[in-house]
């Protein structure tokens, strides 16, 4: 788990277009949240 203020590693995801976003295109120009869903149907 990141400590507020701490950097996040680099990495790339896909959107739900399918468009590779990585984190390093929002560098310096906004905050950046990240959640972590589960799908409904899966068991958690």
């Amino acid at each position: 788990m990141l400590k507020v203020g701490e950097r996040a590693a680099a990495f790339s995801l896909k959107d739900h277009l399918g468009r590779e976003i990585s984190l390093q295109t929002f560098h310096n120009k906004r905050h950046v949240m990240l959640l972590f869903y589960p799908l409904d149907w899966t068991p958690t």
